[in-house]
């Protein structure tokens, strides 16, 4: 399996952004949750997430998923080298999945979540304290209208890094 580049990005009404994102790729969505849905486009190889919340129309994240957590850990270890600050995460469960994973910023700002799926779950879990220290507690600002509608321990929620 190939590296697979994620965009992560906010949306006001999950349903209307479904209905015509299927439209624009022409693919049904390979997830669908509460306030969350994914396609994986095959061709180029794209993740692409929605998540109610944040400032619609706006990217919550970037990312790559990589095939394997050795991978993940080679990118790591290359990353912290570098002297890249970063958050690592193993066996997290976030957005309706379990991964291993770790977090940068690039020189704007912009997360990027390098991760390896290990497991789909049910579950959708809290967010994490450090990511939210690392990730800046601006990140998590949402427009009052959508506050409610995101469950505030959501590890999905606008900002939260994960997608």
């Amino acid at each position: 399996m190939a590296n697979t580049f994620h965009v992560s990005m906010y949306v006001r009404n999950l349903d209307a952004a479904l209905d015509r994102y299927r439209k624009i790729l022409g693919i049904e969505p390979a997830k669908v949750r509460p306030g969350y849905a994914k396609f994986e486009i095959s061709d180029p190889p794209v993740i692409f997430s929605l998540v109610v919340g944040g400032e619609p129309g706006k990217i919550s994240h970037l990312g790559i998923r990589y095939p394997g957590t050795g991978e993940v850990a080679s990118e790591m270890a290359r990353t912290k080298r570098e002297g890249v600050d970063l958050v690592q995460q193993e066996g997290v469960t976030c957005c309706y999945a379990k991964a291993d994973k770790f977090w940068v910023k690039d020189e704007d700002g912009m997360p990027w979540e390098m991760y390896t799926l290990l497991a789909d779950v049910e579950a959708e879990t809290a967010d994490d304290p450090k990511l939210r220290r690392f990730l800046g507690e601006s990140a998590f600002a949402q427009p009052a209208e959508t506050a409610e509608k995101v469950n505030e321990g959501s590890c999905c929620a606008p900002g939260s890094g994960c997608g």
